[in-house]
């Protein structure tokens, strides 16, 4: 059965996370709103030579409207081609929430897809899962399953409390669904306010201890970390002066994501931080021109911003910078 998504130029996350898995790194996955956030993640991937999975959200997906989305990914594709790189692009759903969404953005082009049963019953999640997988192995599209719950909001995505990914189930979940990677909970955490604390005190390390449990039940088996934005503080510092009111936001070390894109980790979820520095930009600009109307005059210089974010992270964070 033809792929819907080989239409759009796009590639499922099998073979990249294999070549990303060899090589000791981890495959940027960016989440994007708009068409400035989408030219910033396409073209700062290739001008890094990286790969890249563009993440829509349930939310994002609506807001676009899906017909949209699936020219815009086209566009994307076609535009990073013009270049003459040929970088690797999947287009993922992030946080499916359903089989219907699952079907849907298969059928209308996704290379990629993650059902997210983590909130469920372990027997449900593993019923869902297995359901999606079913329905996208035919289009060899990739599916991506969670175990564990991460705190914090994103979009649709909401916990008061982590569950840390109990290594025990690990074996059993991923051979009962048949995934592709598996989303764990060691102590990321979604939103820019990933950890409260006190003056003094640093950011708590991620549990490495259960990554590697992990790895030793899942040899070679691809791992995906969200909730890894490092809400950069130049940044919340930019939305402080200009403005904004974003006191104790605080992210992933950018040390600890580095550690863990040499392990078993071969995706990164990056979604907060893109929409920082958007904000950052386009306070700036209005505080400091404040007769400014024209979209194109803040939206340009933040698309511009996040271009340079994008290949920081991909150089000096995630290492997948010049693999292809």
């Amino acid at each position: 059965m033809k792929a819907p998504y080989h239409e759009l130029g796009l590639v499922n996350t099998k073979q990249v996370f294999k070549k990303a898995m060899e090589g000791g790194y981890a495959v940027p996955a960016y989440n994007f709103n708009n068409m400035e956030q989408l030219q910033a993640i396409v073209m700062g991937c290739a001008e890094s030579k990286s790969p890249l999975i563009l993440q829509v959200s349930k939310g994002a997906r609506d807001y676009a409207n899906q017909t949209l989305l699936r020219y815009m990914a086209m566009g994307a594709v076609k535009m990073v081609r013009e270049t003459g790189s040929q970088i690797p692009i999947t287009l993922h759903l992030d946080h499916g929430d359903s089989f219907e969404l699952c079907k849907s953005c298969v059928e209308s082009g996704f290379s990629s897809v993650m059902i997210d049963g983590s909130h469920l019953p372990y027997e449900e999640n593993v019923a869902l899962t297995k359901r999606v997988v079913d329905f996208a192995n035919p289009f060899d599209v990739s599916v991506e399953g969670e175990l564990g719950v991460l705190a914090g909001i994103e979009d649709d995505v909401k916990a008061e409390k982590s569950n840390y990914t109990d290594p025990k189930e690990v074996q059993d979940f991923v051979g009962r669904t048949g995934v592709h990677s598996l989303a764990i909970s060691i102590g990321t955490s979604h939103g820019a306010y990933k950890f409260k604390l006190k003056p003094g005190e640093s950011v708590p390390p991620l549990r490495f201890d259960i990554l590697k449990e992990i790895e030793r039940k899942l040899p070679g088996f691809p791992i995906v970390l969200h909730g890894a934005s490092s809400v950069l503080q130049k940044y919340v510092a930019m939305i402080n002066e200009y403005g904004g009111k974003m006191e104790g936001a605080a992210g992933v070390p950018e040390e600890q994501l580095r550690e863990a894109a040499r392990s078993a980790v071969c995706k990164i979820n990056i979604d907060t931080d893109g929409r920082m520095v958007v904000t950052a930009v386009i306070r700036k600009v209005f505080m400091e021109s404040p007769k400014e109307f024209d979209p194109r005059k803040y939206l340009g210089p933040a698309r511009k911003e996040l271009l340079e974010v994008i290949k920081h992270k991909n150089t000096n964070v995630l290492g997948s910078a010049n693999r292809y």
